[in-house]
């Protein structure tokens, strides 16, 4: 390298303190949706609904808990900090609309690196098409943490909950499965190699994929547009974030119902199976038990399996039985096997 390296500005927060921070970091809102009357700058955002139904989610996320900023980049966790809440209003089957960010910053965070936190947020509310409309900065002692809520719309009509789910419902999921576990054991085997030997640089081209699930989640607000134009409304959905074995769970406690899937129709990447493997895991168990892959699992009637069978990126895994039938896994091998939850635990 030639020439003079000069070193990152770095602006001291409390330079600006908490009022001339949040100016800095939201004076250049523009609000999209006409919902949204009063954004940033009062006491309170002001809404106004369009007709239907209000949902409103919070998700909490915490450094050294949910995160780990010596592999995170601020950009990609403010847009998965984004993103988790707006795949919760999509399990509703509605759309998000406003989201308010609350962050706690301890002294160690300059304003460019909470620019570059606020760069991802920015950029996941232009993802998904919705505002910033309030929120809240605080001084924290014990590093990051991020509580983001976001507030959606649902016709009445279209409302879906993990209760509907009926005997005979074919059980769907979108995308892939277990990427963001295993984008996450790559990411932290390369943490202890660096932290050996910090001349070591991480070796990720061969992981793209799976580091990229774990990073920069994303919500599937494009199924949720899929179903409407089909006319297609699930009988229960819910996201997968803790694990399809526990969120199959969910499913099967809300509605009263047994679940059946099928080991061979569960959507797996090869980048998934190759990472797997060479860390000397299943794939199925990974796919089951790994979390944050934040697809859709939902039931749906019969009568729409033509229109789901012919949609790229759904898969079909199983169907809802009675429930003295439990929840069972119909393995390669020709087994049975009960599902339990063996996914993320917050405590």
């Amino acid at each position: 390298m030639t020439g003079d390296q000069t070193e990152p500005t770095r602006t001291e927060l409390e330079k600006l303190g908490e009022f001339g921070l949040i100016e800095k970091l939201t004076g250049d809102i523009k609000l999209v949706n006409k919902s949204s009357v009063l954004g940033v700058g009062d006491d309170a955002a002001v809404i106004n609904p369009d007709q239907g139904l209000v949902l409103v989610t919070s998700d909490m996320l915490l450094e050294g808990i949910h995160f780990d900023l010596t592999y995170s980049p601020l950009k990609h966790l403010g847009y998965k900090a984004v993103a988790v809440n707006v795949s919760d209003i999509a399990a509703m089957n509605g759309v998000c609309q406003q989201i308010t960010v609350n962050i706690g910053l301890s002294n160690r965070f300059s304003l460019e690196a909470v620019e570059e936190l606020y760069q991802g947020i920015y950029q996941a509310c232009a993802t998904y098409n919705c505002d910033l409309v309030g929120g809240d900065t605080t001084s924290s002692k014990a590093g990051l943490s991020i509580s983001v809520t976001a507030l959606g719309t649902v016709h009445p009509d279209r409302l879906v909950q993990r209760s509907g789910a009926k005997e005979h419902d074919l059980i769907c999921v979108s995308g892939d499965l277990g990427a963001a576990y295993m984008g996450l054991q790559v990411l932290e085997r390369e943490k202890q190699v660096f932290m050996a030997n910090q001349e070591m640089q991480p070796q990720l081209d061969a992981y793209q994929y799976i580091v990229g699930r774990q990073l920069k989640a994303e919500a599937r607000t494009d199924i949720v547009q899929w179903l409407s134009e089909s006319d297609i409304k699930p009988t229960a959905m819910i996201d997968v974030s803790d694990g399809l074995a526990s969120d199959l769970l969910h499913i099967s406690k809300q509605s009263n119902c047994g679940l059946r899937i099928y080991e061979e129709k569960i959507p797996v990447d090869p980048a998934t199976k190759d990472a797997a493997l060479e860390f000397k895991l299943s794939p199925t168990t990974v796919s089951l038990h790994g979390g944050e892959d934040y697809e859709l699992l939902f039931t749906i009637d019969q009568k729409d399996h033509q229109l789901i069978e012919s949609q790229p990126g759904i898969s079909i895994i199983g169907h809802v039985t009675d429930k003295t039938q439990g929840c069972s896994l119909f393995t390669a091998s020709e087994e049975l096997l009960e599902i339990e939850a063996q996914g993320w635990k917050h405590f």
